[in-house]
């Protein structure tokens, strides 16, 4: 990878290994392999230190990370998905923020914890929730061959090395153990129909830009057996729609182009969600 925030350029893509072949795309935000058609982000990012601090959690990147009702909305939503497809008795939330699916997780009697790289957030999730979120990357201190369920909900597009981040989800879990991602859908139909004006793309934050292919590709050679895969449209996770500043313009373009007011589809929402699962010597289960 080239530069630090200056332009990057992969040796390699990320994803199917090829040398070269890249194009910019989107006025240059991205650029794309040609080969398999992953997309990363291409100016450098900051330090996660600079990026992740208080003011991007209080609304600088997206809606305010610490709002009691929408975030434990969300959070419920995000529990009851992965208790249709798995029953884990623990769990680890990497990239908790403010620690509310920790907090959902622990009142559903399941022995959750976070691990959140933002001193500010993890300080929240502790002192007014009391649930135990550590601070730090994920990849350093997760634990090890000891939960059942690794989550990680819009924090893989972030991560330096998406390869490095689920080996270390792999480590953490007990054999037969669980993972659950949830990435912004670059392949959406709002995706599609906005271009760069899609209020998902953030390139300030998002390093790595999934479509259902890439992330089953990515998830599947790092030893993982997919159990559930689909996409949910971004009003799915709005407890008041009609006060989000992007809400009508999402509204048009998933609606128009899905041709279906329906919250989820096999490919054209805005967020990819994901259950696999993995077995201690590496072969799926």
């Amino acid at each position: 990878m080239i530069g630090q925030l200056g332009q990057v350029e992969l040796a390699r893509c990320l994803l199917c290994g090829r040398g070269g072949g890249h194009r910019s795309v989107l006025g240059g935000l991205l650029w794309r392999c040609e080969s398999c058609a992953f997309s990363w982000t291409a100016a450098g990012s900051p330090p996660p230190e600079e990026l992740y601090d208080e003011s991007y959690f209080r609304g600088e990147g997206y809606e305010d990370y610490f709002l009691m009702g929408p975030r434990r909305f969300e959070s419920g939503r995000r529990l009851r998905w992965l208790l249709s497809v798995a029953r884990p008795s623990s769990l680890v939330e990497a990239g908790s923020a403010g620690g509310f699916f920790v907090e959902a997780a622990r009142r559903a009697g399941i022995a959750a914890q976070g691990v959140e790289v933002s001193e500010s957030a993890a300080r929240f999730a502790v002192e007014r929730l009391g649930v135990p979120v550590r601070v730090g990357c994920f990849e350093e201190v997760a634990p090890v061959r000891s939960v059942e369920a690794v989550c990680a909900f819009h924090v893989l597009e972030h991560v330096e090395e998406p390869r490095e981040f689920l080996r270390a989800a792999r480590d953490a879990l007990v054999p037969g153990g669980w993972l659950a991602l949830e990435v912004p859908n670059i392949g959406s139909a709002a995706a599609r129909r906005l271009g760069d004006a899609w209020p998902h793309l953030q390139p300030r934050y998002h390093r790595w830009h999934f479509t259902p292919e890439s992330l089953t590709r990515l998830v599947t050679d790092s030893g993982f057996e997919i159990v559930r895969q689909d996409t949910v449209f971004s009003r799915f996770y709005w407890q008041r729609w009609g006060r989000l500043a992007n809400a009508r313009v999402l509204l048009v373009a998933d609606w128009v182009a899905s041709g279906s007011p329906r919250v989820s589809h096999p490919r054209l929402g805005d967020a990819i969600r994901l259950v696999a699962r993995y077995d201690e010597a590496g072969a799926v289960a």
